[in-house]
């Protein structure tokens, strides 16, 4: 995923901020959107591992590429982290409007 696709998401979200501690996404719950991390760090919690993230990490894009759209992972804010949020209904638009779209985002989280 390059610059351009993060600029999109950039341009298509609103900006939110979750304080250290914060849970952006619960595992199990149906994904309402994605999330772009402008600053700050989270943790992901996932049956795979955990790892961290950081500014540029795009997070929540598994269930809304995914059949079931539920979430796999649990994530959460490390220090105050600043993202811009995404609606899944904006997604699907972003998918729709560019067939490479979806498969970028999905090659990032790997």
């Amino acid at each position: 995923m390059g610059e351009t696709d993060l600029q999109l998401l950039r341009a298509s979200g609103v900006e939110s901020t979750f304080a250290a501690g914060q849970t952006l996404i619960e595992r199990g719950q149906p994904g309402s959107g994605v999330f772009l991390v402008l600053e700050g760090d989270v943790v992901v919690e996932a049956p795979e591992g955990t790892r961290e993230l950081g500014p540029g990490a795009v997070i929540g894009e598994r269930a809304l590429l995914a059949a079931d759209g539920t979430r796999t992972a649990r994530v959460r804010a490390v220090t105050e982290v600043r993202v811009v949020a995404v609606k899944r209904e904006v997604f699907d638009e972003l998918c729709a409007g560019d067939a490479g779209f979806a498969k970028r985002i999905a090659a990032a989280s790997v």
